[in-house]
Parts: C-alpha cells; structure tokens; sequence
C-alpha cells in the first residue's frame, strides 16, 4: 500500500512541528495554534558540526528538574544543573512577585524539602524527612520545626490519625507525640527465631540431670520464676513496652507499611539470600589505583532464582502477627506456562504434564505498592506473580485475616510495568471507601473506579493511555495525562464519575504537570520536538471547562540562544502501513531540502530508539537529543533519516507492547523493512543506499536486522548491543522471553549471536566496557563468534571509561565520527 507523503489524516505537518507563536509581553502561549517548537529557524545559515552536538549538553540548556509546587500554591521548585559539572541547585520562583527565580541557600534547604510530604487530616501540617531527620511545617506560617537530630536515617514519616508523627529507623518504627515530646516505639522487626522460653528437659540425659543434681533443678526453677515476673510485667505495667517481632533467620524486610492508625503493620518477608552469583563480575581496566576491579553487577536471567514474599499482618495493640494466605488468589496456583514448556519438551522429545501449583507472589516492584485508607481502617495491595502474568489488588479483610481480590488483571505475555497506579478514595457519610486503579484490560491502559465490594466503572475508553492520575479533594474528578488527540501527543485532562471528560491544556508535544495544594493551577513540564522542557503555569478555570482552556504562562527560560539559532531539522510524523498487521507504524521521518525533485535517488537511515518500550515518535523533547541532532546533521549533508516506533514501542497500546512476546527481533524487523519500503516509494530513496544505528535495543535490532534479513540495510552500527538475551537481566528479559529453562525456543530465535553466519555488510560495533547494563561480555561473545564464521566486515570500538549511557564528550565524538563514517563510506 503506497501512502502520500504528507496525508492530513496520518501526519503532522513540518510547519505545525517548527512553530511556537508567543505573545512576548506575558510569556503566554496560545493553546490552540502550538504544535511545535522554536520559531524563526529558517532563518538561520550555521552548520551543524558533530564537535557541537556531542559537546557536553550544556550548552544548549540546562532544564529545569525535580520541580514541585510550595504548600502556599504560589512558589514553585525546581532543581537545576550547575555548569560544567553534575552537581544541581535548588530554586524557587514566586509567581505573585513576577515569578521571581532565586536560589536556596543550602542553609534553608530543609524548610522547603517537603515534595513529598504528608498532610494531616485537619491539612493545617506537613511532615517529611530531609537528609535522614523529620521535619513538620505548619502550613499557615510557613514554619518549620525539626523533630530528629541523629545520625540514623529516618524515613517514611507520616501523620497518624491521633495527631502524632510516625517514622521508620531501619526495621523499627516509632511514633513521636508532638505535644509532649514522648517517643514510643510501636513496632522491632527482628529477622531471627523468637527466643525460646525456658522450657523443662526433653532428653534422657537432661531429665536425669534434674533429678539427680540438685543445684541444676533449682537454676531452672530459679529461671521459670524470672521469666513469670516478666510476662506479669510486661502485661500488668503499661510503662513496659514489648514490641518485638520476630520472623525467622535468613530473611529480610522486603516491605513494611503502617497503618495511619499506628493500629497495624503490614510486613512482606523475603529470603535474605542473594540472585546474584559470585560470577557475577565485571572487570573495570580503567581504575584510580591502576589495577583491574571486579564490579559486582546484577544476576544473569539465566541463573536467576524465583522470588516469593510472605505478609504478616501485625496487630500493635494485641501483639499478635498472622500470615496472609495467597490461596484466596483467583489464579494462584494455575500453570500459566503450561503451552510453552509442552512446546519446549516436545522439541526434546518429551511430554510435559500439567498441575496445578501454587506460584511465587510477592508485592509488586513499583512506586508505592501499598496503599492505606486516611483512616487507617482499610489496606490496599498491588500483587503480582515471579512469572509477571498476573497481578492481583487487593484489599485485607482484618477480621479474618485473609485478602480479598478488587481486581485481577491477567496478560498470557506479561503485565506491563506501567499502568499499575491505584489509591483510595475517601469515604464520607454517604460513601464507602472506593479504589482507583489503572488496566491494560480493554487494550489500553485506562482509569477504573471501585467501590469496594461493588462493580467496577470504567471512566475513560479509546484507543490512548491514561497515567499520571490525581484524584481531587471533591473524590468525583480525577486528571490524568493521555495522548488521546493523537498517540505522540500527551496532554492533561480531567474526567468526573459521571464519565465526562474535559481537556485541560492544548499545548501540542508532550507535557507532565502537577496539580497545585490548593488546585487552582497546574504546574506544567512542556516540550517539543525542537525544544527542550522548560515550565509553564495554567489557571483551572472553574465552572463548565469545555472550551474553556485558559493561557498558559511559561516560567522558565533555561535553553540558549546559541541552541536557538541552530538549523534544526523538525521531522515530520508519519504513520506507515504495515505489511503484517492493521495498525499503522509511527515514524518521525527527516528530510533534506528537495527530497523528491534531484535526478539522483536519496540515501538514508534508519534510528531505532532503545528500550523496547520506549517511544520516540512522539511530538515531545527526546531523550535522544543527541540522536536528534546527528539526524539533523545527516539532513544537512543530504541523507533522509526515519525513526520508527516499531512494535513493543510504548504508547499504543498492550496488542503493540506485546507483539514480540517469545519473539524478540521478528516483528521489529518486519517494521523496519516496511519503513524502508516507505522510503523508496515516497522519499525517492534508494533501497540500495539504506544504513541503520541503534544502542541498547536499537543495537539488538540492528543485529537481527542485518544477520536475519541481510539485504535490507547497507550498513550498520550497533551500540551497546544485546547478542544473547540469556545474558540480559531478570526483570526485563524474563517478562518477554519467559525464562531459559522454561523457554529456550523464545531465547534462542530472539539473540542475534544465533543468527551471526547472515551478516553481509559492514557493522561497526561500539561497545561500553564498564556497561553494568547490557555487559561488554555481549559484545566479547558476538566478535568470538564472528571470527569463527569467518567475517571480515565487521570492526569493533570499545570504550574503556564508559557506562551503558556514555558520560564523556570525547567518546560521544568518538562513536559518532566513526558511525558518520560508516555511513558516508558505505551510502
């Protein structure tokens, strides 16, 4: 199917990407007209040169981080890179003094480092750790008060429900009367067996010890009388405080949460014994004492162990502590994995039989898993399985002790790591407590309402992804961030419980935001294409918001002038028909002056972002911005450039995310072939004349594309490459290609190192040493295997002082010349 170049329906135009209209006297964008970035380029006549964008990236600007509103909605923070080195400074912008910026002094930095705080629920204080000390601001006067001064490190401070402050030290929690100063400790974790009482004598010999030596039978009598006075005590005497707990030898506290009653604990319990293998190392050549060090790095998925959690729930009045059960589970026990291992024995010639057994399940590895009601009388819990097919949120019926499922979401691929947010509502007098919760269930991640034990409502649908959720005082409206206007898009929305969804800013790229204490305003992080993040603020209107979006005022101004005036090529974003499946293939597509009007064909190439699950074709700033600018610079010397969210791209949804389940690389390349077939029909490129670059995932995939389907790129760089997925990481790895010893087939089809014998034409291989990510081991094994099958086109840069992500200039130059070079040579 042949698709015109710039079709209405499938496109942004070049002009709507390149374009910011600013009314300069207020700093206020117009909603309604910005779809891009930096306006006048066109007018500018530099070169981009290799020596400027891979400089140190300060030069074009240091973007504000970190930021976050003042309890008082009118100050806001941020933090901000120091020139010419990583350290960062705090700053503060007054909107109602003429968004006045000045820097924290380091003195006063504690009165402000209340982001993420906790509120009482009268909402008058604010309590919150800074430097390992707990801190409570009252919120009308701006004052702040210092509860600790020690050198442990407390943590996880709230307010609980009887006004006092609770806060963790380690294994112990602790809760602070702020009227009397009085500190009780309210719970001791102890990773050892109860020590046992005295006991009478169980063996033939200690019986008969007793009863023949006299001063043995009174030392025990003696120690039975001293245990019962302190069981009496401790009962009888309430200055007497026993909150010893205890959980066994060889464990560790893998999560621990307290009531806002300081009533109950929940405590997650794992095996303290370590994934990693004492072969687990990574040699370091480059060191300060100028010998070879051995990096401890994380496990391989190959050798990995499975991972299981107990939860206990602690009653602190009672003292008592009670296991949950898993069996509650719907799915617990199912073999989720039966087809896959049945496909894996047959190939050996082998019968696999199914049965039923209960799965490892732990709570899940995400921001804020367990979540408690403001009154401390319910508990909510993100579950998931060591095989990531199925996560359960729970609730924990305390009368019963037992855990009750509000919801389970089950994916035959893997549940994404995104997409898990959920909390509570508060319950009034005429509700009961409710959930909010996010699934991937219909397709695409979107917001669920649940009252408990009632039918769940689901509050958005469409084909786009709803994160980023704040639910509002009022417990009926929720905003939220989506790219529902289009999928490289994101933009905030409110929507109420009667389903009514309102836009609330029209700002074009990609935007994160922040609602403000009082929530009148949205603190904006806004993007485009050309244009790094800088902040803007936006009123809320009140009232009906259907076209109704106020200005927006920009607050920030942190990228150069000299970053300004560069000739940036802004790509157009094209959706391409796939060859194998109905949904487009989302591309930012770079071209060069008279593309489609030379005699001669155009050579190109092809980006392939990282990660997997990452999305670069969208109309936001990117974490490639070198990337980005080297495109611009190929532009420049006359080349088109493509960059394709190939399947397992996020941002469209669960179908796209999983289309490379057991398959890694198949699907990829099936994209990347229909791309360069979009350029030869409608860039007037020529096929012959195609190179391809990647790090990470993108050197993966430029691996597979040139050793599976030989005759589609003329060259090729992989960075940071993946040959052999056995070697990669659990977490990531296991969740695609299951694991190697259930699911060598998915291993062995999905790592480039099996398909080595197709390569054909030159790649160049640039390799990180100190990678504690993807290991320089991937590298040394793909060159060994090349060697042995003979191969002469390939040649191999390796950088001795660099992690995954490169840090110094000079290798960024290094790599990027010698890639320039490739293409130049070969194109």
């Amino acid at each position: 199917m042949k698709i015109p170049l710039i079709a209405a329906a499938l496109s942004l135009s070049l002009a709507a990407c390149s374009t910011t209209q600013f009314t300069e006297q207020a700093n206020t964008i117009v909603p309604d007209k910005v779809l891009g970035a930096v306006a006048n380029n066109a007018q500018s006549t530099d070169i981009i040169t290799l020596e400027q964008i891979m400089a140190d990236p300060d030069w074009f600007g240091r973007s504000p981080e970190s930021w976050y509103w003042g309890a008082d909605s009118n100050t806001i923070y941020y933090q901000q890179k120091q020139l010419g080195n990583p350290l960062r400074d705090l700053y503060s912008l007054e909107l109602s003094n003429h968004n006045k910026v000045a820097p924290v002094a380091l003195s006063i930095k504690h009165k402000v480092a209340d982001k993420n705080g906790q509120l009482n629920q009268a909402k008058t204080h604010k309590v919150y750790t800074f430097n390992g000390d707990v801190f409570v601001k009252t919120l009308v006067s701006n004052t702040v008060k210092q509860l600790t001064f020690t050198s442990h490190n407390e943590e996880n401070a709230i307010f609980l429900t009887n006004g006092d402050v609770a806060y963790q030290v380690a294994n112990v929690f602790y809760a602070h009367n702020l009227q009397t100063g009085q500190i009780k400790e309210l719970a001791s974790l102890h990773m050892s067996a109860k020590p046992a009482g005295v006991s009478a004598p169980t063996s033939y010999l200690a019986k008969e010890q007793h009863k023949l030596i006299n001063y043995i039978a009174l030392q025990h009598k003696n120690s039975q009388l001293k245990q019962t006075q302190r069981e009496q005590l401790a009962t009888e005497n309430q200055a007497i405080n026993d909150s010893k707990f205890y959980f066994g030898k060889d464990n560790k506290v893998a999560q621990a949460s307290l009531s806002p009653a300081g009533d109950k604990l929940l405590v997650s319990i794992a095996s303290a014994e370590s994934s990693r293998d004492k072969t687990d190392i990574m040699p370091n050549y480059i060191t300060k004492d100028g010998v070879i060090g051995a990096e401890k790095v994380r496990a391989r998925v190959a050798n990995n162990r499975q991972y299981k959690e107990q939860l206990f729930i602690l009653d602190l009045v009672k003292g008592t502590q009670q296991a949950l059960s898993y069996k509650n589970l719907p799915g617990f026990d199912d073999d989720v994995l039966a087809n896959v291992k049945a496909e894996n024995f047959a190939r050996e010639g082998k019968k696999y039989t199914s049965v039923k057994k209960a799965r490892n399940i732990h709570i899940m590895q995400m921001y804020n898993p367990i979540k408690w009601s403001d009154d401390g009388k319910h508990l909510a819990l993100m579950l998931e399985a060591w095989d990531n097919k199925t996560r359960w949120l729970t609730t924990v019926d305390f009368a019963n002790n037992k855990l009750l499922t509000q919801h389970k979401l089950h994916d035959d691929a893997w549940i994404n790591w995104r997409f898990n947010e959920f909390g509570w509502l508060a319950a009034n007098a005429n509700t009961t407590a409710s959930l909010y919760y996010l699934s991937e269930e219909s397709g695409y991640s979107h917001l669920y309402y649940k009252a408990l034990n009632a039918k769940a409502i689901k509050l958005t649908s469409g084909k786009f992804e709803v994160s980023s959720v704040t639910p509002m005082q009022d417990n009926q409206r929720f905003i939220f961030k989506a790219n529902k206007k289009h999928p490289g898009i994101y933009e905030i929305y409110q929507v109420d419980l009667a389903k009514n969804i309102t836009p609330l800013t029209d700002l074009g790229g990609k935007n994160d935001y922040q609602l403000s204490p009082d929530e009148a305003k949205l603190l904006i992080e806004h993007s485009t294409v050309t244009m790094p993040p800088e902040l803007y603020v936006q009123d809320l209107p009140s009232g009906d918001l259907k076209n109704n979006i106020d200005a927006v005022t920009r607050i920030t101004h942190t990228v150069s002038e000299q970053f300004l005036a560069m000739p940036w090529t802004a790509p157009n974003v094209i959706a391409i028909a796939s060859s194998k499946q109905k949904d487009p293939i989302y591309s930012k597509v770079y071209l060069p002056k008279n593309f489609d009007k030379t005699a001669t064909k155009n050579r190109a190439v092809m980006f392939t972002h990282g990660a997997g699950y990452l999305q670069n074709a969208h109309l936001g700033w990117s974490g490639y911005f070198r990337e980005f600018m080297f495109n611009s610079l190929l532009v420049q010397q006359g080349y088109v450039v493509i960059d394709m969210d190939y399947r397992a791209s996020a941002g469209y949804g669960r179908d796209w995310r999983t289309a490379i389940y057991r398959h890694m690389g198949k699907p990829e390349v099936e994209d990347m072939r229909d791309g360069v077939q979009w350029l030869v029909e409608n860039a007037n490129v020529d096929a012959k004349r195609v190179g391809t670059y990647g790090g990470s995932y993108g050197g993966f995939l430029t691996l597979m594309s040139m050793f599976t389907d030989p005759d589609l790129f003329a060259a090729g760089s992989a960075i940071r490459l993946v040959s052999d997925w056995a070697y990669y990481n659990h977490g990531y790895t296991s969740n695609i290609l299951n694991t190697p010893a259930d699911d060598a087939i998915a291993y062995e089809r999905s790592s480039p190192i099996y398909f080595a014998q197709g390569l054909n034409k030159p790649l160049l291989i640039n390799a990180p040493m100190v990678d504690d990510n993807v290991f320089f081991e991937d590298t040394v094994r793909l060159v060994q295997r090349l060697i042995e099958l003979e191969k002469q086109n390939f040649e191999t840069a390796i950088y001795p002082v660099e992690p995954h992500g490169f840090v110094q200039p000079s290798s960024w130059l290094d790599e990027y010349r010698r890639i320039y070079k490739l293409f130049d040579n070969n194109l």
